[in-house]
């Protein structure tokens, strides 16, 4: 029966401490955990444990972490709560496919390192950056990068929600959308750089796509078990191939994330697992549809509060 959906988060929702409640509680948590150190040959556990948050928020640190947290807390719920379809926002697309079946724990995060280390580099090669744009429309996001590019990059990013889209380009074509949004006629409630390595979701991260579709390529993959539904394209999928191909076109594409949680609505899904690190995504799907009923499972609190609910 069509209801349940989980959700993974990607970077932003990261927090120093995560995850350290379950390894303290859990075995099988502090194994998870091991396994990823060693994959990472770092001590990812560490970092993501005591921090310090600034090497915690480095996009090839920040990815991992979160896969990892994502998983040990998949792993302790177990089948406990199924979810019938999933979905993540773009980091969280890889956690998703975990979930779902299409790749195994040590596959997942051995591509989630690749993909952490590519965005880093080219972040370094085509230095970008990203901003949010709160309180204004698709049309006039579209207007204000047309105005702002200059034959430089500026484009939507993330579709998050009515009201909150971010976009990603050049610092200076950034810079230029900032002040551009802030004038009429759109004056912008919010308009503010990100902390972030590069203009992720974007064209500028061209230096990573052979590399990654490289990877992609070098990994072996299964049809899901339940439906995907993709960053790239927000429409739900199965088949290994057609997985494989979103994870390689969302690193460039926007993330239609409003658009993935009014399919999975009218699709028939009408309750929400957020499963990882803090409560961004919970925030986002309450303004798309306040009625839909939405969890949250970031830690060993509310993991018991659900499993013993």
């Amino acid at each position: 029966m069509k209801e349940t959906v989980f959700v993974f988060p990607g970077q932003g929702s990261q927090s120093v401490g995560m995850g350290k409640d379950l390894f303290e509680k859990f075995s099988n948590a502090a194994e998870i955990y091991k396994m990823a150190d060693e994959i990472m040959e770092l001590p990812l556990s560490k970092i993501s444990f005591e921090g310090p948050s600034e090497l915690l928020k480095e996009t090839n640190i920040t990815q991992p972490a979160l896969f990892v947290h994502s998983y040990v807390l998949l792993t302790l719920i177990g089948d406990k709560i199924k979810g019938t379809a999933t979905a993540g926002h773009s980091l969280g697309e890889y956690t998703a496919n975990v979930y779902a079946g299409s790749l195994d724990f040590e596959k997942g995060l051995k591509l989630v390192k690749t993909r952490g280390l590519l965005m880093k580099n080219s972040g370094e090669i085509q230095p970008g950056t990203m901003a949010a744009l709160i309180g204004l429309n698709e049309e006039q996001i579209n207007e204000i990068c047309e105005k702002a590019a200059e034959g430089q990059v500026v484009q939507p990013a993330n579709f998050n929600c009515p009201g909150q889209i971010i976009v990603s380009g050049d610092i200076s074509a950034i810079e230029r959308a900032i002040a551009i949004a802030k004038e009429e006629p759109y004056k912008c409630k919010i308009a503010k750089k990100l902390e972030v390595s590069g203009a992720f979701h974007s064209p500028l991260m061209q230096t990573s796509d052979f590399e990654l579709m490289a990877a992609l390529n070098n990994t072996e993959f299964s049809d899901a078990r339940i439906p995907v539904y993709t960053n790239a394209e927000a429409e739900p999928i199965t088949d290994k191939e057609m997985i494989r191909n979103a994870l390689s076109r969302q690193l460039i594409s926007p993330v239609k994330w409003e658009l993935i949680i009014k399919n999975m609505i009218n699709d028939g899904y009408k309750k929400f697992y957020e499963i990882g690190s803090g409560k961004v995504l919970t925030g986002l799907i309450k303004k798309i549809n306040p009625d839909v009923q939405i969890y949250n499972i970031s830690n060993f609190v509310e993991l018991e509060k659900i499993l013993n609910g």
